[in-house]
């Protein structure tokens, strides 16, 4: 039977560090107000000087995975980037990888799943290879955040989350009758709270998709309603992590690994608690790189297989929820 398993990962994080202290030159803040309501206490941002997008990092990213996979670039059958700050606004990152990966005419598929889009990405892998269409493919997650936010006392809600970064993963399809790789996979969205975290503008919608009343208004800049995203992150995510398990009928002790979008430690913590799990089954490391989006799933997962969390026999659930509102849960199964 055809499975679907994670060959290697790479993640990439810019060089230029950011500190909770460092914000307080831009805006009203302290590290303890951040820490207490995020978790954050660090975050990678690209040069000041800028002319470093989403597919710079993935590049960076995909060049780690490909060397742990011994895959080169023209091994790759199919490549899907998830993004959703994409170098320019058309066309999209995946193409821009492509060329800077070397290739001529392989497939790019842009995916716009925001905080689920590793979730997204690894699902139309498994159906990708499942039904013949491909064997080898490279998912990227990257982000650069830090070039749209507004850096001020008004934007701080938002601006002290993100940062930037890159996670890439190499999927291959083997004929296995063992149970590995992509066990279950339970996908949502709901698009009527889709305000509830958006950047407005530019948009295809207003006939100016860029005005200067909504640039003085700040409605290019990304707007998030916290508290009703929290809530319905608390709601959905146990829900949705039940879900996958009853799939994949196992139970939540089956799993060895939770690794969770990082988006804000506390909505994590209170899976965890919602869950009854013990701490060491519940991977975070947002202190470290804040809100990374499409990146922070596969990130996560490179550091956790790095440090030995996981590996051989491993059952990992991913889930995460984000803007769309989107949201949804994986299971996965390294092999012996």
């Amino acid at each position: 039977m055809r499975k679907t398993i994670i060959r290697s990962t790479g993640r990439y994080l810019p060089e230029r560090l950011i500190t909770n202290d460092d914000l307080t030159q831009w805006m009203e803040t302290s590290d303890d107000w951040i820490r207490q309501r995020t978790g954050i206490g660090q975050r990678y941002w690209i040069p000041e000087e800028g002319n470093v997008g989403a597919s710079d990092l993935g590049f960076e990213a995909s060049k780690i995975a490909l060397e742990k996979a011994g895959w080169s670039p023209r091994d790759l059958d199919f490549i899907i980037f998830a993004t959703l700050s994409p170098d320019i606004f058309f066309p999209g990152s995946g193409c821009l990888l492509q060329h800077k990966l070397g290739l001529e005419t392989t497939p790019a598929l842009d995916i716009r799943q925001q905080c689920t889009g590793f979730l997204y990405g690894l699902s139309i892998a498994d159906a990708y290879i499942r039904s013949g269409m491909a064997n080898k493919i490279l998912f990227v997650g990257a982000e650069v955040h830090s070039s749209g936010l507004d850096i001020s006392t008004r934007g701080r809600d938002v601006a002290v989350i993100f940062g930037d970064g890159a996670g890439a993963v190499c999927i291959e399809g083997v004929d296995s009758e063992e149970d590995i790789g992509v066990l279950a996979t339970a996908l949502h969205s709901q698009g009527e709270f889709a305000d509830a975290l958006w950047t407005e503008g530019p948009a295809s919608r207003l006939h100016e998709r860029i005005t200067k009343e909504m640039i003085d208004q700040g409605r290019h800049y990304p707007i998030m309603d916290g508290k009703a995203v929290f809530k319905m992150a608390v709601r959905r995510l146990p829900q949705v992590a039940m879900e996958t398990l009853n799939k994949a009928g196992l139970s939540k002790e089956d799993i060895d690994l939770y690794i969770p979008h990082q988006a804000n430690l506390r909505i994590n913590q209170f899976f965890q608690k919602s869950m009854e799990l013990p701490d060491e089954k519940v991977f975070n490391n947002i202190h470290k790189y804040g809100n990374t989006t499409a990146a922070s799933i596969p990130i996560a997962l490179d550091e956790a297989i790095e440090q030995n969390v996981v590996g051989k026999g491993s059952t990992v659930l991913f889930l995460g929820l984000g803007s769309g509102i989107t949201w949804g849960g994986m299971i996965y199964r390294f092999g012996k």
